[in-house]
């Protein structure tokens, strides 16, 4: 399908405005909607493509930034050792119950857009895998795809750097898309273990893929890209938002 241009608004949340991106198919009618997170650096180019890979295959794709209350909307950080450590130390500065907030924002904005039926699903990479994973704790979300989801194991995320994402998994309710680097070195094996372990106890609805690749082979940029791999992911999230929403 062939999309509309991108769109932006400033959605309310409890800690300031949002910024959020829309991209949708250009054919008139009514989509499934999905909120994709981004990795620690925001709205990217390669975050942007993804927003576009995804709307067209029938969705309407939202995309928030995630440390609007930290940046200046519109704030995109760079693709090196600067851009990296601002955004870990973001990651771990703002409010667990901020980015849980911020959820419930974007999803009940999805929900009322005239364009989206209102079945709603979540996707994120690194830190935006762990984002999505802890949206699909939201009683609206049908399902999550997380790819290298960050911190999850170490229950890291957030000011205090002591989340509960891991000890929540029975509020889940849709199906999960879990799909891992073995060559990642910021979720290694034994934290993959532990992800799938609690996961099985809790009796999830969800589906394990583990590539040989590195962190962050989605993002079509850079030395770690892996194409034959991504091409693959994007397939099996197309299935599972085709199977839950449609």
């Amino acid at each position: 399908m062939t999309l509309t241009e991108p769109e932006s608004t400033d959605l309310p949340t409890p800690t300031g405005p949002m910024r959020t991106y829309l991209v949708r198919p250009k054919v008139e009618g009514r989509y499934p909607g999905l909120v994709l997170y981004s990795e620690i650096f925001q709205v990217t180019g390669p975050i942007r493509r993804m927003a576009a890979m995804l709307a067209s295959q029938g969705f309407v794709v939202a995309v928030p930034e995630i440390y609007h209350e930290l940046e200046l909307a519109g704030t995109v950080l760079a693709y090196d050792e600067a851009g990296a450590a601002r955004g870990n130390q973001h990651k771990i500065t703002k409010p667990l119950s901020s980015y849980d907030s911020d959820a419930r924002a974007v999803l009940e904005y999805l929900a009322t857009f005239p364009h989206c039926t209102g079945k709603l699903g979540v996707i994120g990479v690194c830190i935006g895998g762990h984002l999505a994973f802890r949206a699909a704790m939201q009683p609206d979300v049908s399902a999550a795809a997380c790819f290298y989801a960050t911190d999850i194991h170490k229950h890291s995320l957030g000011q205090g750097v002591c989340d509960d994402s891991l000890n929540r998994v029975g509020e889940i309710r849709g199906e999960l898309l879990m799909i891992w680097g073995r060559q990642d070195p910021h979720i290694p094996r034994e934290g993959r273990a532990l992800i799938y372990n609690t996961l099985t106890d809790a009796g999830a609805h969800f589906q394990w893929h583990e590539f040989n690749a590195a962190h962050a082979f989605m993002r079509d940029e850079g030395l770690r890209y892996d194409p034959a791999a991504a091409r693959i992911c994007y397939g099996l999230a197309a299935d599972l938002f085709y199977r839950r929403l449609r």
